[in-house]
């Protein structure tokens, strides 16, 4: 098979026409990839801010394919469904955490796309426990970035509870679906996008935000709560000054620059400021579930397997309305 494979942090990722697909096994199923998402995630990967990925790994874990075989003691999937694969790819199911609903934080967790071989790819392997069959009113490439943009996106909007008032900064691919899903629950949306980034902030708009202006902005009213998707820390203190008492600000992404000091002033009042950490299944199930009802719509830019790099390079500069998504 043709697959996409970084073989040393901040190089080009690199096309590999005699990849050899492995075999499921335990549990496990062979996918045909019709679609991968590309995610911040996979950034983090290739530029090295995530540290730790297998050796000549495969990125990508917004996975759409067609099941193809199946391994040993697989039985809720057949050949032949459609699947989505998350981030997530596997979780020892013994630990604290696994025991008390908290696979997230599992300590011994594989991440499809960094740990196990991800969706940059014809093939790909995974654990069937956490391949989801997806709504068939979405189209593959659609359907990719509810994979991960959608799933932590929904997370987060869990995180802020009852929220009226929600602000928004960074307005990518995570935002522009949980917009949708904040304004079909009737919360109000505030949208913070880069300093004079006029695209953008009309993009949200045309979401349903009913303002939208740069991260250096005030918004008109204080929120209630903040759900930060752009990995800068400075936003912290940002969101905090933004948000009234007894607020709640979110951090969405796996990784973060750094937070700079800011004064108690900012904290106090039962402020809090908390960070969303990998998904669960059950954030998965809930989450297609509400996709199924309600048809958020998402807006992709596909590009071909061999353009992985073009992608992730639109991606860094944020050159990319939506979500960008590899068709194999």
């Amino acid at each position: 098979m043709r697959a996409m494979i970084l073989d040393k942090a901040h190089l080009p990722l690199r096309l590999a026409q005699d990849a050899i697909p492995r075999e499921p096994g335990p549990g496990e199923v062979l996918i045909r990839v019709s679609a991968c998402g590309v995610c911040r995630t996979d950034l983090h990967v290739v530029d090295g801010e995530l540290t730790a990925p297998k050796p000549h790994v495969v990125p990508g874990h917004e996975i759409v394919g067609i099941v193809e075989r199946l391994g040993r003691d697989v039985a809720h999937l057949a050949a032949g469904d459609r699947v989505g694969v998350p981030w997530l790819g596997w979780t020892c199911g013994e630990c604290q955490y696994c025991r008390s609903g908290r696979e997230n934080l599992c300590d011994r967790a594989r991440f499809t796309g960094y740990t196990i071989d991800g969706g940059y790819a014809e093939f790909a392997t995974a654990d069937a426990r956490f391949c989801f069959k997806l709504p068939d009113i979405y189209s593959d490439i659609e359907a990719a970035p509810l994979l991960c943009a959608g799933l932590i996106g929904y997370r987060a909007l869990r995180m802020a509870g009852d929220a009226k008032r929600l602000g928004f900064y960074g307005f990518g691919a995570a935002a522009h679906i949980a917009v949708q899903v904040a304004r079909h629950r009737g919360q109000e949306v505030y949208a913070f996008t880069k300093p004079g980034d006029a695209a953008g902030q009309a993009f949200a708009r045309s979401l349903g935000a009913v303002w939208a202006g740069g991260s250096d902005s005030a918004p008109p009213k204080l929120l209630d709560a903040a759900l930060l998707f752009a990995p800068v820390g400075a936003l912290v203190p940002a969101a905090l000054a933004a948000t009234a008492k007894g607020g709640v600000v979110v951090c969405a992404g796996i990784h973060m620059s750094d937070i700079p000091s800011f004064g108690y002033d900012l904290l106090w009042g039962e402020r809090v400021v908390r960070s969303v950490a990998n998904l669960t299944r059950r954030d998965g199930e809930e989450f297609l579930a509400i996709a199924a009802r309600t048809k958020i719509h998402t807006t992709v830019q596909p590009f071909a397997l061999e353009d992985a790099n073009e992608a992730l390079t639109r991606l860094r500069d944020g050159r990319i309305e939506g979500a960008a998504v590899l068709v194999p």
